[in-house]
């Protein structure tokens, strides 16, 4: 066994991190990316994913080796939870996980080392950065990449340019209380997310990539396996709309203060005056409209379709509280039986006892349709002159 770096073994020591091979019938590169790992350090955590090679008697060459041998194969996912529950119970911080496969560079351990330094907060989560330009690449890795890419960013708010890398840097004592639900590759989509969701910082780095399809056994099933992780992309969509972007915008108010998060996140964010009179609009349109039930998830769906201001959507769409419904119902009515001459008998009062709103369903549609129309136009223009004269006048103070 070799020696190892000892400036990257003193590296790995003081930051208290370790590496973690998770393996399942690798065993022709298992060996070499192990020697390789040894070269910089022993800090090594080997998870046999019930391999039915000989990667058993490989791994038998490695005594110092902690090992964690287990009895049949449920999934790279499943082997990467054992192996943080051992890393967590050894008293580590930070595992780097490495595929066993020959595809990363042990070399670049250093790059996650020297990250990991500069960094300010120690919550964050580095995932691999690879250059998936290059001409071994498989072009459905390609693919797959800029699909996670897209519903990572949805669903997170952060934009990376590679999700799927399993060489990783995860901080340990961020996950060892949560519960994750998925046992196979997906489960390297569920983690990040849910790490995210829960305040940790997703980074990429760039690291080295190898595609040697002479000796490289892939287990990702095409078919089951993206299946798998559409499923999952689906589920964390939806906790996404109905719970972590509402949860994240109230807290950001409470945080503030209302005064303050209009003043920040409204009249000072990047965004143009027309962004946001726009966003406004959509938010109000949406709020009126009879799409009761869908409004959030519409929200946050068509203002990232739009590339408009979510928090600004989002908090115009409340335009329809509980307490204006009964109002919202009633002028929506009336402007129906303009439009369609029907005749109606409603009030505030019977609105709010016993009125059948689906005997009048046709007259409501179209009237709370052009009610929304009207006031999202009106919102948005007096919304846009009004963030133009606020703009105008911070900066005349800004300029004393």
């Amino acid at each position: 066994m070799s020696t190892p770096i000892p400036t990257l073994q003193n590296t790995m020591q003081q930051l208290n991190c370790c590496v973690m091979v998770p393996t399942y019938n690798n065993a022709g590169t298992l060996k070499r990316v192990l020697d390789s790992i040894l070269e910089r350090t022993t800090s090594i955590i080997v998870i046999n994913d019930g391999a039915t090679d000989n990667t058993t008697d490989i791994l038998k060459e490695y005594p110092t080796l902690q090992q964690i041998h287990l009895p049949e194969n449920k999934g790279k996912g499943n082997a990467l939870q054992v192996g943080f529950k051992a890393a967590i119970s050894k008293g580590y911080d930070y595992a780097i996980t490495i595929d066993s496969d020959g595809q990363h560079f042990p070399e670049d351990l250093s790059v996650f080392l020297d990250e990991l330094k500069a960094e300010e907060s120690p919550n964050v989560l580095y995932i691999g950065s690879r250059n998936m330009q290059q001409e071994d690449v498989p072009g459905k890795s390609s693919f797959g990449n800029k699909f996670s890419n897209f519903w990572f960013w949805f669903e997170t708010g952060t934009k990376l340019q590679d999700t799927q890398c399993g060489y990783r840097l995860y901080p340990l004592k961020e996950l060892k209380d949560l519960k994750f639900y998925t046992p196979k590759f997906e489960f390297e989509i569920e983690i990040i997310v849910r790490l995210a969701w829960n305040g940790t910082t997703v980074k990429n780095v760039p690291v080295r990539i190898l595609y040697d399809e002479t000796e490289r056994v892939s287990h990702f099933r095409t078919v089951p396996d993206f299946a798998r992780i559409s499923v999952l992309n689906t589920w964390l969509v939806i906790v996404t709309i109905f719970y972590i972007k509402p949860r994240n915008f109230i807290r950001k108010i409470k945080k503030k203060g209302f005064k303050n998060f209009l003043l920040e996140d409204l009249l000072r964010s990047d965004d143009s005056p027309k962004t946001k009179a726009l966003s406004i609009a959509l938010g109000v349109f949406l709020g009126i409209a009879p799409f009761w039930g869908f409004q959030t998830i519409l929200v946050f769906a068509l203002a990232a379709l739009f590339g408009l201001n979510k928090a600004i959507t989002f908090a115009f769409s409340n335009v329809s509280l509980p307490p204006l419904i009964p109002f919202i119902i009633f002028f929506s009515l009336k402007i129906g039986v303009l439009i369609t001459g029907e005749e109606v008998l409603f009030s505030i009062e019977n609105m709010t006892e016993n009125f059948d709103i689906l005997q009048n369903l046709k007259t409501y549609l179209i009237g709370s349709l052009i009610l929304a129309t009207a006031s999202a136009l009106l919102f948005g223009i007096v919304g846009y002159f009004t963030i133009l004269y606020l703009g105008k006048k911070k900066m005349v103070v800004d300029n004393g």
